[in-house]
């Protein structure tokens, strides 16, 4: 097997240990400035591409980034298994469980937000292909299921740092966006994978409808049989092996032979390595640390690298067609934030809520990009078309959290606590059941209120069962906003055994705190919430309350302590 020379070699290991730093610096820089970590990796490939370097230095840069030739390849091999890997992370993402609880809210927010943007994007490159940049060896319906693709999808990993940035993960709304990007993203790529297998390369082993086909069948299986197959598998894996080789030994295996398998049957590799994804994040045997383990070992060294990489494939400044980029835009965003914001009103939430859904699900950050980055390889569009697709996919990603914040309020600075009472502390819980917990602290709470306890302890319920309510680390927040309430209601129940509330880090949760609030006021609703995650943000804090406090003046002293901004570093004081 013939192998690089000592220069390539050289070049290749240049190249990797460049895109690496810079990739992450810049990532670095963007999230100190608040921004998602992929604007600023893909803003240094930009730097490190043809646009800036390339244009300063081109003998330089076409030394260290060459676009042909061994070392070309080697980058290429190695960008592909990066994206590879980055999609079994954002397949591990996916909880299929969460979609099926949120039910017909989900559905409607997600099937209306694709068939809006899916519509507008299709009927304008159906007409005129030639101005969105198609190559002429593609079909033009192809081409614009393509971009109607392109215009509906949404990027759930940015989506939920968004919502945990704002405290809004665990409320209605955060649930709603991304149990609805939940099915917008696996609708995507099972539609773009179609595209692909309908294209019909030269070098693919079967023909096109044969190829969509099997994409189907493959589709179907690892979404029933392979998720069973990889729940039944982990459990054995985990009693026979070391952890977390073993695992992480299975994981990363089954994903290259997933993703060999898709790339033969003739869609990208990508698609096998994100349904795999799917079937192994959604077994509740897979320990939260291996995951946490596979996210890191991923999203710190092999994204980074794809996303720089992105910057090597076109000129941007060459490349940048602003009437182009500015449709890209505008048909993206009206048909996605109109459609979602259109759907949530349908499904029951207010006016700044339906709008905050909208502005969430408009985000499209990585797997934009990616859809692009594909289309460009195999031929389906140009670079101008990718370039408003990059533009657009950061546009909307840096934008998302800012329009979400102001139809909804800034938060305000209210602690939790101000509204617990005597009659709604309980130090003792000896329950072990979650429903239980519930019930007992909703009916103090709405006693304690003067309100409807019925009521009240019918919509807790009703969302519990929806979705769990715990947060990790030994919390829980059953909570609801209730119609007649005239200010906010708190009950809080300890537990020292810790109750099973089937939480995904698989912990008990020592900490059950009840929140009922107005139905006129979900920013105060909101900012109740995010007063219990600020004074919880210490893993230990739950079981350490559970086992330390039994009245409610400890109590009170316990959450002022927790709630101090530098509480987190009094426990390593000497």
């Amino acid at each position: 097997m013939e192998g690089l020379n000592s220069h390539e070699v050289t070049m290749f290991f240049l190249a990797v240990a460049i895109l690496l730093l810079a990739s992450r610096a810049a990532a670095e820089l963007a999230q100190w400035l608040r921004q998602p970590g992929v604007v600023g990796e893909i803003l240094a490939g930009v730097v490190l591409g043809p646009t800036v370097f390339g244009k300063l230095a081109p003998d330089i840069q076409a030394q260290i980034f060459p676009s042909h030739g061994p070392v070309s390849i080697a980058l290429s091999g190695l960008s592909t298994l990066a994206i590879a890997l980055f999609l079994l992370v954002a397949g591990m993402e996916i909880d299929l469980s969460a979609v099926w609880r949120q039910g017909k809210t989900a559905v409607r927010v997600s099937l209306i937000g694709i068939l809006v943007p899916f519509a507008l994007g299709f009927v304008p490159a159906a007409i005129a292909p030639a101005w969105f940049g198609a190559r002429e060896s593609i079909a033009p319906t192809l081409f614009a299921f393509f971009v109607a693709t392109a215009m509906s999808i949404t990027a759930l990993p940015v989506i939920a740092k968004i919502l945990f940035d704002l405290k809004i993960f665990h409320t209605d709304v955060g649930v709603t966006i991304v149990s609805a990007a939940i099915l917008n993203d696996l609708a995507g790529w099972i539609i773009f994978a179609f595209v692909l297998s309908l294209i019909g390369v030269a070098d693919h082993t079967f023909s096109p409808p044969v190829t969509a086909t099997l994409t189907v069948l493959f589709t179907v299986f690892m979404l029933t049989v392979g998720r069973y197959a990889v729940n039944r598998a982990l459990p054995w894996i985990q009693a026979h092996t070391e952890w977390p080789a073993g695992i992480l030994a299975f994981g990363l295996s089954m994903t290259l032979f997933m993703a060999a398998l898709t790339e033969w049957i003739g869609v990208h590799a990508i698609f096998g390595a994100f349904l795999f994804g799917i079937a192994l994040g959604d077994s509740a045997h897979l320990r939260r640390r291996t995951r946490a383990t596979i996210d890191q070992f991923v999203s710190f060294i092999f994204a980074p690298i794809f996303f720089a990489s992105i910057g090597l494939q076109a000129n941007f400044v060459d490349s940048f067609n602003p009437l182009l980029v500015l449709t890209v835009l505008v048909i993206a965003s009206v048909g996605k934030i109109l459609g979602c914001t259109g759907a949530a009103r349908w499904a029951g939430f207010a006016g700044r809520e339906s709008w905050a859904v909208g502005f969430g699900m408009n985000a499209r950050g990585a797997m934009e990009i990616v859809l692009g980055l594909l289309a460009l390889q195999a031929g389906i569009i140009g670079e101008e078309l990718f370039v408003a697709l990059v533009v657009m996919a950061l546009l909307t990603s840096m934008t998302s959290g800012a329009l979400i914040q102001h139809v909804i309020g800034r938060e305000r600075q209210v602690s939790f606590a101000k509204f617990l009472t005597a009659k709604t502390f309980f130090p003792g819980m000896e329950t072990d059941d979650r429903f239980e917990a519930v019930r007992l602290l909703t009916t103090a709470a709405a006693e304690a209120a003067g309100i409807d306890m019925d009521g009240a302890l019918s919509s807790v319920l009703a969302r519990e069962r929806l979705f769990n309510s715990s947060t990790g680390n030994g919390i829980a927040i059953p909570h609801a906003r209730v119609a007649g309430l005239k200010q906010p209601i708190v009950a809080v129940g300890l537990s020292r055994e810790g109750i099973n509330w089937e939480a995904r880090d698989n912990l008990p949760v020592h900490v059950v705190i009840v929140v009922l609030a107005p139905s006129e006021d979900p920013a105060l609703h909101l900012a109740l919430l995010g007063s219990v995650a600020r004074t919880f943000r210490r893993p230990e804090a739950a079981p350490s309350l559970a086992t330390t406090v039994s009245t409610l003046t400890e109590l009170r002293a316990f959450l002022r302590v927790e709630a101090t901004p530098h509480s987190a570093n009094l426990t390593s004081l000497p």
